[in-house]
């Protein structure tokens, strides 16, 4: 795996709504199409969220999941990976429902609560497709994001334990870090670590490269050879962290979950899209992206045969 780079792609989120962008994916036939093409231009990873096909709202029915994830498995050989984040204001059974059908080779796991806002975009927006966009949006200025201690602790049993799935671990600050070192601590996940550093949204790190260069040094002295390093800048800081990291020695993510936006004010039409323009600057920097076999390999994978769908 000398020089080559895990490319995720996070094809709709929980944030985003249908008002921010016509190309965000809504309806199971989009996401699946979307994640498709992601895979076509080169994401070895495919991080999935579902939305209600009605309204465009964060939902973590499994039934909704299990519409596209065997067309998805079908058509690629990516990685997918599942959130158990879901959307705000879900409770942890809700935001754990579609892994324990699917039982995925991943789920996201994020590593602590946090103020988690959005509300800025709120205000660059005066009509709204949808009558709950603008609420939910706004209403994260005044919640928190709830991953305690007791909740990390059952994804990893529940989930990690029960079904041999792995975990993209989500840092968003740099006490995430020491948060997961707890856990590796008592024996409750084992290497190798895949560690996703989140920049640049509101309650968490800055998206300035000085972070992204102490984040890795804290992960090198937490974690040494036993981890993976992956992260992704919010908004238009995405192709900047991402090439940082690449020229780093680590992985990167891409997608519409956290970026709109393919160049200064230019809506990116598709996942792909991202995929494409990160893959280019990789390989135009003298790397290679890796193919899911070798993701497979490197994280220590189940793999696809052995999954709920």
């Amino acid at each position: 795996m000398s020089g080559k780079v895990i490319i995720t792609c996070a094809i709709t989120g929980g944030i985003h709504t249908p008002t921010m962008s016509p190309h965000l994916p809504i309806t199971p036939q989009e996401i699946a199409t979307s994640a498709i093409e992601a895979a076509e231009a080169g994401a070895a990873i495919i991080h999935l969220h579902a939305r209600d096909p009605e309204t465009g709202r964060p939902r973590q029915d499994p039934d909704l999941f299990m519409q596209f994830l065997p067309r998805i498995k079908q058509s690629t050989d990516a990685v997918l990976n599942l959130t158990t984040g879901g959307g705000l204001g879900m409770t942890l059974d809700e935001r754990l429902a579609p892994a324990h059908r699917a039982k995925p080779e991943v789920t996201s796991l994020n590593m602590g609560s946090m103020n988690f806002s959005v509300a800025q975009l709120a205000r660059k927006f005066t009509e709204w497709k949808f009558d709950w966009e603008k609420s939910y949006v706004e209403n994260s200025w005044s919640t928190i994001y709830p991953n305690s201690f007791d909740m990390i602790e059952r994804i990893m049993v529940e989930v990690g334990q029960a079904y041999g799935t792995r975990f993209e671990f989500e840092c968003y600050d740099l006490g995430h870090l020491y948060n997961l070192k707890q856990f590796v601590d008592r024996g409750l996940v084992e290497p190798p670590f895949f560690i996703q550093g989140v920049f640049g949204i509101a309650g968490g790190m800055g998206a300035e490269l000085d972070n992204l260069m102490f984040f890795k040094q804290t992960a090198d002295r937490l974690f040494g050879s036993d981890y993976r390093l992956s992260s992704f800048g919010i908004g238009k800081a995405q192709m900047g962290f991402l090439t940082m990291t690449a020229l780093m020695g680590g992985n990167v993510r891409v997608g519409l979950e956290d970026s709109l936006y393919i160049g200064r004010g230019k809506l990116a039409k598709s996942n792909a899209e991202q995929v494409t323009k990160i893959r280019r600057i990789i390989e135009e920097l003298g790397m290679e992206i890796a193919t899911p076999a070798e993701a497979r390999e490197v994280l220590g994978l189940k793999g696809g045969d052995k999954v709920g769908f």
